[in-house]
């Protein structure tokens, strides 16, 4: 499988690759910022292993563990401060999505340190690159590791907006599968269908690329094998592991190039109201999102291609997505309507062969939540 492609990520794969790269840590900087959840990145020894690495680089660190799911500006803004009065010239990044992406803006806030939450969008007040970003993912889904993305939460829980800047890549990625060894069978398949959606939505977008395709059509078909071919038997081999690892990674390398469809504003509406996990949210909508698409002469080719990298056909796809999800919600049509609204206007609606209109974004919610 070639998916060549330029990114400045250096990605090192493979069991114990990070502490065989003090180099990169020493490259950095002197003192690091460690930026975390409170348990995953110690129970999966990926703290350890950061910290010893560093020891060995003569860095020091801070280390800091406030990140929450869907992680809100103004509490990264608040971290970059800690990070700025601690001396800190480099950030380390451990753990899913949403520590990776809070990782990235602590570097954005902490490189200018006088902006504001909300400026952190705005190139006119955000002048400075952003601090040197280390990540290390312990989750196999968002493909954070691969690309330039900041999901941040805003208004007050009621909104996702994504920063995105040259400089927010990761200097270096280490992907270790022995990470993710310590999630539960649930999480797993969350974000293991974060990733597919990644590659799915990739791959009908209009901005794809020949690489782009390859990384997501091999992050695809690794994906619906693990989940869709293998799951009559319980537990998660090692082999799994690093295929779903490597597979969420491709994956990032794919949205990076061309960004997601509107599964993921609309999950979005599910993750904040509902707390449903990121990668169930977006999976709810994917059939939605392969049955409009297929409505365009593009769109069924597309849906073809991908079908028959996967060995399987659009129908089966349309129809245990969604059921992978799990989810089953009623949400009345008042508030229905109020979730829409807040995300209806994001460019990720544009971003497949069939546009949706907002009646059909009422559409998809009646039908599944009605």
């Amino acid at each position: 499988m070639d998916f060549s492609t330029y990114k400045p990520v250096a990605i090192y794969t493979g069991e114990g690759c990070l502490s065989l790269h003090p180099e990169i840590f020493s490259a950095c900087g002197r003192r690091a910022f460690i930026v975390s959840g409170a348990h995953g990145a110690d129970a999966c020894g990926a703290f350890d292993d950061v910290a010893d690495t560093l020891g060995k680089a003569g860095c020091t660190y801070v280390r800091w563990t406030g990140v929450k799911e869907n992680p809100p500006a103004s509490d990264c803004r608040e971290a970059a401060q800690i990070a700025v009065r601690e001396g800190c010239d480099f950030i380390v990044a451990i753990g899913g999505g949403s520590a990776l992406d809070a990782g990235k803006a602590v570097a954005g806030y902490a490189a200018n340190p006088t902006i504001a939450a909300d400026e952190i969008y705005d190139e006119t007040k955000r002048t400075a690159p952003c601090l040197p970003i280390i990540a290390v993912p312990t989750t196999a889904g968002t493909g954070s590791e691969a690309c330039r993305y900041s999901v941040l939460t805003i208004d007050g829980g009621r909104r996702k907006k994504t920063f995105k800047d040259v400089s927010a890549y990761p200097r270096a990625s280490f992907v270790d599968p022995r990470y993710t060894a310590t999630l539960s069978d649930r999480y797993t398949v969350s974000t293991a269908l974060d990733a597919l959606a990644h590659a799915m939505e990739s791959f009908f977008s209009p901005k794809t690329t020949p690489s782009s395709a390859e990384a997501a059509l091999y992050a695809a078909r690794e994906i619906w094998d693990v989940l869709f071919r293998q799951r009559t038997r319980t537990g998660w081999t090692t082999a799994d592991r690093e295929r779903l690892a490597y597979a969420a990674t491709a994956a990032g390398i794919a949205i990076d190039t061309t960004g997601t469809g509107f599964p993921h504003p609309l999950g979005y509406c599910l993750t904040l109201s509902r707390g449903t996990p990121h990668g169930e949210a977006c999976a709810i909508f994917e059939g939605a999102f392969l049955t409009y698409n297929m409505l365009t002469a593009e769109g069924r080719i597309r849906a073809g291609r991908l079908a028959d990298a996967l060995g399987t056909t659009p129908e089966e796809m349309i129809r245990q997505i969604p059921e992978a999800s799990g989810i089953s919600l009623t949400i009345p049509a008042d508030e229905r309507e109020t979730l829409i609204d807040r995300v209806a206007g994001a460019g990720n609606f544009a971003n497949s062969p069939y546009v949706i209109s907002r009646g059909e974004m009422s559409d998809i919610f009646a039908r599944l939540f009605g």
